[in-house]
């Protein structure tokens, strides 16, 4: 478990991290977004006890790595594995003895250290290419390793500090669908810095923005997906181009805001008052389940005027609905 609380880092007169508060309990992913210079890896830096706090907490497992020093915080690190953008991996070693190196510092017996390597080779797919050297394995392979060797001395938790950039897409759900196996599997807590939505909405559980060293906005994914006042859950779920309207008439997006709403919603708009016989089309949608809670978005444009009390009648239903033009001219052609 990896409990933030006030977390606040300085370097100089600049404030990097300003009073940040997260919690991601064992078996949470946690995915933490943001622009560059948002204080993204000052964060990554600070959980894993490579930068002190200037003020604040964080903790580990209940132990305050901002009051230990030497041999007890060299001791505390290792319940935090670190996996990096780029797995920097040692070139002329093999699979096998970069996955061994948190052990060799550790001396642990050759016996033990191959045992582990090898469970932990085969539990990432790679068993068969131990004896490969980094430039004879794919970056995907490469990532894995990575993720290997950061399992070596047995964390309850995961810093992933954009570990999927730059992979190709297949490879970055492969590699997703891992960690998500791998929290299951040890209840690791994971938290995941990432500039990618699509890595947000394939895994995490929750998510927070940084925005200027302050949190945004956090909360669950599906919560802020469901919320239509919230920008983060808007890029989660980014509008779709829409195709433009044969009528004349109003434009109106619907979101999905509640946890229960019936799949037949949009014929059930034809039930609203003075909705009878009106021309609607669809304009553009996305709606997809996350976490098995269905969330999504349309844009529909209505012959005319759209019913009378529409928004009320969608709510009802667990949906919101807005105007988001007067009037949509029919195409001259």
């Amino acid at each position: 478990m990896i409990e933030i609380e006030g977390l606040t880092k300085r370097f100089g007169d600049h404030t990097v991290l300003d009073d940040v508060s997260l919690t991601v309990a064992p078996g949470e992913i946690l995915a933490v977004v943001g622009p560059s210079g948002a204080g993204k890896s000052t964060l990554s830096r600070c959980v894993s006890a490579l930068e002190q706090p200037t003020r604040g907490q964080v903790r580990v497992d209940g132990q305050d790595f901002s009051r230990l020093d030497g041999a007890a915080l060299r001791s505390a690190r290792r319940r935090v594995g670190v996996i990096f953008q780029s797995a920097p991996l040692l070139r002329r070693r093999t699979a096998a003895q970069n996955v061994a190196l948190p052990l060799e510092y550790l001396h642990a017996t050759p016996e033990s250290a191959r045992e582990r390597v090898s469970t932990l080779l085969e539990r990432v797919g790679l068993a068969e290419r131990a004896d490969y050297l980094p430039a004879q394995l794919s970056g995907g392979q490469q990532q894995r390793v990575g993720i290997a060797r950061a399992l070596a001395l047995a964390p309850s938790n995961l810093l992933a500090d954009e570990a999927t950039s730059g992979l190709d897409p297949a490879t970055t759900t492969s590699i997703l669908h891992l960690l998500d196996e791998l929290r299951t599997e040890m209840g690791l807590s994971i938290i995941l810095i990432t500039h990618e939505m699509d890595v947000v909405r394939e895994i995490a559980d929750s998510v927070a923005r940084l925005d200027a060293g302050r949190i945004a906005e956090y909360g669950s994914v599906s919560d802020l997906l469901l919320d239509p006042t919230s920008s983060l859950g808007h890029q989660l779920l980014p509008d779709r181009p829409a195709v433009p309207a044969t009528t004349a008439g109003e434009t109106w997006q619907v979101s999905y805001a509640s946890r229960e709403v019936a799949g037949d919603w949009l014929t059930a708009i034809t039930s609203a008052p003075g909705a009878a016989g009106t021309r609607i089309e669809v304009l553009s949608a996305s709606i997809e389940a996350i976490r098995g809670v269905a969330v999504g978005r349309a844009v529909l444009a209505f012959e005319g005027a759209a019913p009378r009390g529409l928004a009320e009648h969608l709510r009802e239903r667990g949906l919101h609905a807005r105007p988001v033009a007067a009037t949509v001219e029919k195409d001259a052609a």
